[in-house]
């Protein structure tokens, strides 16, 4: 079995008297593809708001195991309270549901940039005279290699996405957390991204919070269902689309309309 390399423990996100999280339990284990849904409201981006310190602040445990920080400390870390850029620095990346690209730069030099998220200020200055293997591996892996030098500004919606997932990449971070990375996208592109996913997968983790249901049952491995900030359940996609209350509360119609659709 794998370890556990993301746990939250009694979450609880209040805003002016709302609470977004309210108590939420939640662990990811290592090299899943771990989908989280729920209805507009159901606490979803603000989960992961909280896991990268975007919200604050937080009550409970967030604690990351990745291995390279066990490697070094012998243990995990809690990230509540911690800034963004610590959180960036232990190998935690996300993406939100408006990919964020640099336009004017080309695809190529995008990732160069974001290569150096750890490098020196005065070293930010010296141009590269080679683009290096790990940036090339990621144009080939995100499908961006024929489109290296094009400015970001001429790619399609999920070409961006692919982008700024490949961003992530060249960050060599172990934990993804991806807000919606399909939205938008034709049926075409979501396939490409669903199989960037699992390629990706297989030596790190990611977490996608997602509406497609398509999508969903194409590509999760694991599914946590939220609800009015709590945990509804979770379980393989069988379990999930079986369970009567996601069905109810989440799809919008009974176990018996579910299940004559489904025959």
């Amino acid at each position: 079995m794998s370890a556990p390399i993301l746990e939250v423990r009694g979450l609880e996100v209040v805003f002016d008297g709302f609470r977004a999280i309210d108590g939420v339990d939640f662990t990811v284990n290592e090299g899943e593809m771990h989908f989280v849904i729920g209805p507009n409201g159901a606490g979803k981006t603000t989960l992961i708001d909280v896991v990268t310190g975007l919200t604050k602040p937080a009550s409970g445990s967030v604690r990351f195991n990745g291995a390279q920080l066990n490697a070094i400390t012998g243990a995990g870390v809690e990230l509540i309270g911690l800034r963004e850029f610590d959180i960036v620095r232990l190998g935690i990346g996300r993406t939100f549901q408006t990919a964020f690209v640099f336009e004017q730069l080309s695809v190529v030099d995008n990732l160069d940039l974001a290569a150096t998220y750890r490098t020196r200020s005065r070293s930010l200055f010296r141009r590269r005279r080679h683009v290096d293997d790990r940036i090339t591996a990621t144009l080939e892996t995100t499908g961006l290699i024929d489109l290296a030098e094009r400015p970001a500004a001429v790619l399609s919606h999920g070409q961006r996405q692919w982008l700024e997932i490949g961003m992530l990449l060249v960050q060599d971070h172990q934990l993804l957390l991806l807000d919606e990375p399909v939205a938008g996208m034709s049926k075409s592109e979501r396939r490409r991204t669903g199989e960037l996913l699992q390629q990706i997968a297989q030596d790190r983790t990611v977490v996608v919070i997602e509406h497609d249901m398509d999508f969903l049952r194409d590509f999760a491995s694991v599914v946590t269902v939220l609800h009015e900030g709590r945990l509804l359940c979770e379980g393989s996609v069988s379990d999930v689309q079986a369970n009567p209350r996601v069905q109810e509360v989440y799809l919008g119609r009974n176990k018996s309309q579910a299940t004559a659709e489904a025959v």
